[in-house]
């Protein structure tokens, strides 16, 4: 299974979530979930989710307020 929208290769967590609304699969890569998660009511397997799911999430974070806030080093 592979990201709709950058077309890397799911694993088991993202390869699982589905639409709360729908019951479809969303078939986003965390980084493009991440674009939309708001937008998105979903039901994710916890059990599933890896430690570098929730690293990437935060990293992604972190960079958003980098760039709204402008980043200065």
């Amino acid at each position: 299974m592979r990201c709709l929208a950058c077309n890397k290769a799911l694993n088991d967590f993202e390869a699982t979530r589905k639409s709360a609304t729908t019951g479809t699969f969303v078939d986003l890569c965390n980084h493009c979930f991440h674009d939309v998660e708001y937008d998105i009511e979903s039901l994710e397997r916890e059990d599933l989710r890896e430690t570098n799911d929730v690293e990437d999430e935060v990293e992604l974070d972190d960079l958003e307020g980098d760039l709204l806030n402008g980043y200065k080093e």
